[in-house]
């Protein structure tokens, strides 16, 4: 579990909570079904009229990579990488067959398999190229989900504030109604910013970095098949793989 995301989901709650109440107010000022309703009825009715439901699907499918990120050790995959190379220098690249085999990464067994089946270098790295970019693509579309979120949520926000504003002028004969309509006008701007700013957009860009971060992972992979293909010495691809552990 990503101990950074949780913490900072509690952070950003307590320093809303906390601040609220050090300026006297109350936690129920803060709770105010319309203004929810509104805010976020409105910000997923806006995603869903603009995204398809296979993208929505993956959207929230990936979202649990905030807590629960996909396991990207890159210097466990160099240290495979290089268990590969010398086996291929003692046995060939038939030897890799039964890694290839047994290979969990699906990625990392099909371009050993394509290694094994003795296809050209160049058709290694365009296969392998294709299957990247296009799951790449996928799923940075799917973190844009939650940059689309991010940016009609505190619209519809101030659409909650209008409204309330509304009740409030229409209502000014009759006191009792006031407080509701000023709160769902106030609590609807909160509502929509604070979603914005302290989980939609921030989700989206955790899990850009989640795919950049696997990306250049997968680079890695395809830089010492490749290598292994061409017969490279093994320390010559440890020296080059280096540089995609650089922080």
């Amino acid at each position: 579990m990503d101990i950074l995301s949780l913490v900072g989901i509690i952070l950003a709650l307590a320093a809303l909570l906390g601040g609220n109440l050090l300026e006297g107010g109350t936690l129920a000022s803060l709770f105010n079904l319309p203004a929810a309703l509104i805010v976020v009825g409105g910000t997923l009715a806006a995603t869903l009229l603009q995204t398809s439901w296979g993208l929505l699907r993956r959207a929230f499918r990936q979202a649990r990579w905030v807590f629960f990120p996909p396991f990207i050790d890159a210097e466990e995959g160099l240290d495979k990488v290089m268990d590969w190379s010398v086996k291929a220098r003692k046995e060939g690249l038939l030897g890799l067959e039964r890694i290839a085999e047994s290979e969990p990464e699906p990625f990392a067994r099909k371009g050993l398999q394509l290694l094994v089946d003795g296809a050209e270098t160049e058709t290694i790295r365009s296969v392998l190229e294709v299957d990247l970019e296009s799951r790449e693509q996928r799923d940075l579309e799917a973190a844009q989900v939650f940059d689309a979120m991010g940016g009609y949520s505190p619209t519809i926000g101030i659409i909650g504030a209008v409204m309330g504003l509304i009740q409030v002028m229409t209502n000014l004969t009759d006191p009792a109604t006031l407080g509701t309509g000023i709160a769902t006008a106030f609590v609807a701007t909160i509502y929509g910013v604070a979603l914005a700013n302290l989980l939609f957009f921030p989700v989206a860009n955790k899990l850009r970095e989640i795919v950049r971060r696997r990306t250049r992972y997968e680079d890695m992979m395809i830089d010492g098949i490749i290598a292994i293909a061409e017969g490279e010495n093994p320390r010559s691809i440890e020296t080059r793989l280096r540089g995609f552990l650089q922080p």
